[in-house]
């Protein structure tokens, strides 16, 4: 397993993370593709064994089942808490950012993981509603306390990430990190300014949905497996794109095929020749984790990565949250949440 730094901090994270989106019981009104606690740590056991122990979740993934499965699992295993590195996330819950929410949602958090720290603790979303001051002062404290290590933000405008960050600077407060951005082959939007800003910061960046919840894996658009033929979510997020993103996703197959390597390795590869410290991977069994290390062994030539991109064309937004009172933008919600690079 590769290792590098996550962003300024003395934090060692392997180069994939583990998704905890996959993981949890299923509700009505959430993923029905999720799997059971005991699988679950089948997975856990087996990024173990392979060095993977970066795992992320959030406090809303399967109303907090996820965080519960991660925990129990973890100590079902036997696994030292300075073994792992552990992330979730706060935003969609009652009071969204401010003070009195994170407090709540962090405490909550800890109890489901069973334990008394995060490594990273990430905001899911920009809160329109709560001063940026509150909001910062209130994850400062955490890092102050000791129940988090570090702070990282997700899907955003860059303004806002400039934002926040300028007040943890002209406050003596912690900044943000790490940036769990929706970055892939299909969606790289982010490349004209959040990832400028997040260079500027030093920040790592883990996105999530780095295989565009499948796309980037077969040469065909379709598929039969269970999330794609129940979730909405994947859906609203690529399928208004399908015409202008195929050629993206023959460009990898064509690729995959002259490098005699499955899709998935070609287009998790390419996030590590962009300069992504650990792309978040969702897994259904043991034999996920195993193919997502295996695409380490793949290094891309320039050429290859120009190939890979050069079909790219303008994306609407899917992401950030509109201001109220604005039109929504494509994956604003939590239910379907799951630029060009600056060269």
């Amino acid at each position: 397993m590769e290792y590098t730094q996550l962003g300024p901090t003395d934090i060692t994270i392997p180069r994939l993370c583990i998704g905890g989106m996959s993981f949890g019981r299923v509700f009505p009104d959430l993923h029905q593709w999720v799997i059971d606690q005991p699988a679950t740590q089948a997975v856990i056991a087996r990024a173990l064994e392979l060095g993977v122990n970066f795992f992320d979740t959030a406090n809303v993934y399967a109303h907090g089942t996820s965080e519960e499965f991660i925990g129990a699992s973890l100590k079902n295993l036997g696994v030292r808490r300075e073994d792992v590195v552990l992330a979730s996330k706060v935003y969609f819950n009652e009071g969204h950012l401010s003070r009195a929410a994170i407090e709540r949602e962090i405490t909550g958090t800890l109890e489901r993981l069973g334990t008394d720290y995060l490594d990273l603790y990430i905001i899911h979303r920009f809160d329109y509603d709560t001063p940026v001051e509150e909001t910062m002062e209130a994850l400062d404290a955490l890092v102050r306390s000791g129940r988090v290590r570090a702070l990282g933000a997700s899907a955003m405008y860059a303004y806002q990430l400039h934002d926040m960050q300028v007040v943890a600077d002209e406050n003596g407060w912690t900044r943000f990190a790490s940036m769990q951005n929706h970055y892939n082959l299909l969606y790289r939007e982010d490349e004209r300014e959040m990832i400028p800003v997040c260079r500027r910061y030093g920040m790592s960046l883990t996105p999530y949905s780095p295989l565009a919840s499948g796309h980037l894996t077969r040469p065909t658009w379709d598929s039969a497996s269970v999330r794609a033929t129940t979730d909405a979510t994947m859906r609203s997020k690529y399928d208004r794109a399908r015409e202008t993103d195929m050629p993206i996703v023959e460009r990898v197959a064509e690729l995959a095929g002259r490098r005699g390597v499955p899709m998935a390795d070609v287009a998790l590869a390419w996030h590590w020749a962009s300069g992504v410290a650990a792309p978040i991977v969702g897994c259904s069994g043991p034999g996920r984790v195993d193919d997502a290390v295996r695409a380490l062994a793949v290094e891309l030539t320039a050429d290859e990565v120009a190939l890979l991109e050069e079909p790219y064309q303008p994306h609407e937004l899917v992401g950030p949250l509109a201001r109220p009172g604005e039109k929504p933008l494509a994956g604003a919600t939590v239910e379907q949440h799951s630029g060009m690079r600056s060269k």
